[in-house]
């Protein structure tokens, strides 16, 4: 592949995969090269090279009979997810509470202040929010030695978010997402590993009841 298709590739890959986690392209939608190629105004290499990049990662899936189509949600994926993710962050949180450095824990309360001033309403998807939050998670796990883990991570960290996003799950009843994080930070900075952990465990655990109880109502 040319430098200048790779670089349209990546482009397809970062609009499509900003509308699949949005839920602007539903789940289990189909995507149509041919229609992909003119709305994106790019030809077909780079557009496949796109598709097979997002369903490398889970978020798109293809056939011979139907083609590339957006990944459903489901709720034994759902919980698998949580698993995969508990397993994960755990790794990645206690290694980064072990071997980070000053400068970590203080991008740490940085992401946590930006986050902290965001305003959000239940019910509604802020972008700012939305990008800070993801900033938030992805900085607390920064100083995990190991790349390959921060990078499932992260990944698992997108397929999360399309289920939170689709469902347009919120917090509800006595859940205060900002305490959460907060109370999460308060951990990390004390140098706690069993206590961060947990705290983060159990974020991710309300969020996976909450998009649950969503996809249940909505049938």
């Amino acid at each position: 592949m040319s430098e200048i298709s790779a670089t349209l590739a990546s482009a397809a890959y970062a609009r499509l995969r900003t509308e699949i986690l949005s839920g602007a392209v539903p789940p289990g939608g189909r995507l149509h090269i041919r229609d992909l190629c003119d709305r994106l105004g790019i030809g077909l290499s780079p557009v496949r090279e796109a598709l097979n990049r997002l369903s490398a990662q889970g978020l798109v899936r293809q056939s011979d009979q139907r083609g590339f189509t957006v990944a459903p949600v489901d709720l034994d994926d759902l919980a698998d997810l949580t698993v995969a993710r508990a397993a994960l962050n755990e790794a990645a949180l206690r290694d980064a509470i072990a071997h980070g450095d000053a400068a970590w824990e203080e991008a740490v309360l940085v992401a946590h202040h930006r986050l902290a001033r965001s305003p959000r309403i239940d019910g509604e998807v802020h972008a700012e929010w939305e990008a800070l939050h993801r900033v938030f998670h992805s900085t607390l796990l920064a100083a995990c030695r190991s790349g390959r883990i921060r990078l499932y991570c992260e990944q698992l960290f997108d397929v999360a978010d399309r289920y939170r996003l689709v469902s347009r799950a919120v917090s509800a009843g006595p859940r205060d997402v900002r305490a959460e994080h907060a109370a999460i930070l308060q951990a990390v900075l004390a140098r706690d590993a069993d206590k961060a952990v947990g705290l983060l465990d159990g974020h991710v655990r309300r969020t996976e009841a909450l998009v649950r109880e969503a996809l249940l109502r909505a049938g």
